[in-house]
C-alpha cells in the first residue's frame, strides 16, 4: 500500500476526521507547504526522522529545530539525523512525505510541545504533494506519543 493509501486507511480504520490535501506542487518542506497552503511555518507539523538504536521520529511545529542533545537525553542514547534511505526503510515513507503515523513496527515517536500552540495543524499525509489537517489532540491520542520539548533555544 503506497503511502498517501496507508495513511487515508489508517485514518478510517480509527475513526479520525482529517482533512487530506492533495496539491500539484510539492509541499515536502515547510516553507513549501506553509506556501501552499496560506498558513504560516509554523501550523505545518512536520516528521523529522532520526537514527538511534531503532528510528525515532519527533514531530515538531515547522517553524521549530530539533536539539539533538536534548533529543539525545530525553531517548537517553546518542541519535542523529537519517538520510533517506534509512527513512524510506524504517518508516515505509520517502522524505518529505512522513506522517506522523501509521508507521512499521518499533518506530518510537515523541509530540514537540511546540505543536500545542495550535487547535489544529497541517501534518505530511504519506506523500510529497498530500497534507492532512488534524487536530492536535486527535494526533496526540492516535499516537499515545510522549510529548517533550525538543526545539532548539
Amino acid at each position: 500500500m503506497k503511502g498517501l493509501e496507508r495513511v487515508k486507511h489508517y485514518l478510517d480504520e480509527k475513526g479520525i476526521n482529517a482533512e487530506i490535501v492533495v496539491l500539484d506542487s510539492s509541499t515536502k518542506t515547510s516553507k513549501l507547504a506553509a506556501e501552499a497552503l496560506g498558513c504560516t511555518i509554523a501550523q505545518i507539523a512536520k516528521s523529522i526522522v532520526f537514527k538511534g538504536s531503532k528510528p525515532i521520529i519527533v514531530v515538531i511545529s515547522g517553524d521549530k529545530k530539533v536539539d539533538l542533545n536534548t533529543l539525545s537525553n530525553v531517548a537517553k542514547e546518542r541519535v542523529e539525523m537519517a538520510d533517506s534511505k534509512y527513512i524510506q526503510a524504517n518508516t515505509g515513507y520517502v522524505v518529505g512525505g512522513v506522517p506522523p503515523f501509521p508507521h512499521n513496527p518499533g518506530v518510537k515517536i515523541y509530540l514537540d510541545a511546540s505543536l500545542f500552540r495550535w487547535g489544529e495543524v497541517w501534518a505530511a499525509a504519506g506523500a510529497p504533494n498530500a497534507l492532512m489537517k488534524i487536530k492536535v489532540r486527535d494526533l496526540q491520542n492516535t499516537i499515545c506519543a510522549e510529548i517533550i520539548d525538543t526545539s532548539e533555544r
